[in-house]
């Protein structure tokens, strides 16, 4: 969080805020000052809190406090706009949470390569008893990323982040695909 910065200036100093007959005591000039070093900070993000509020201006450690505040676990290792990006859409993504657009979204965003997606289940209407259930009895959801030339993906990390955002009871399966045109392999 914030704290004293040094050289830091003011934007309001506390000695003019003072009666005229105050201004020539040193004592009380130097204590000031030294007050004004504390509050600068304080002050001047007050002064800009809608800016430290809004995911796309904060600065890097508001904006990791900013995470906290929207649930999203940050990877500081992260370019800063990928964490921008992952703070300012995090209350849109956990309304999708658990779902199979939920979960592209959250790998595309990790990943920066659209991911194919296939779950086990399905839906049906009939009008038609005893008819057959669409999907498999086990809950499941294969995921395939294929990885883009000079950018690999981090399988630990995306394993995690799949973790999170599959629900509880459904297994997966994550196959990361090398580079199109790249020939060196199969799927992990």
């Amino acid at each position: 969080m914030r704290t004293g910065v040094p050289g830091l200036p003011t934007p309001h100093p506390l000695i003019e805020q003072l009666p005229a007959v105050y201004l020539e005591q040193d004592f009380l000039r130097r204590f000031l000052a030294a007050l004004d070093d504390v509050l600068a900070p304080v002050l001047l993000t007050i002064d800009n809190l809608p800016a430290h509020l809004d995911p796309r201006s904060a600065p890097e450690d508001f904006l990791a406090w900013l995470a906290q505040w929207v649930a999203v676990e940050q990877y500081e290792d992260s370019p800063i706009e990928r964490r921008r990006e992952t703070v300012r859409g995090a209350v849109a993504r956990h309304a999708r949470r658990g779902t199979a657009g939920g979960l592209a979204d959250a790998v595309r965003l990790e990943t920066g390569a659209e991911p194919e997606i296939t779950e086990s289940g399905g839906t049906a209407w009939s009008t038609a008893s005893h008819t057959v259930l669409p999907g498999r009895a086990r809950p499941s959801v294969t995921i395939r990323v294929r990885e883009r030339p000079g950018r690999a993906i981090d399988r630990v990390r995306l394993e995690e982040l799949i973790g999170t955002e599959v629900p509880a009871h459904v297994g997966y399966t994550l196959e990361i695909l090398p580079p199109a045109g790249d020939m060196g392999g199969g799927a992990q």
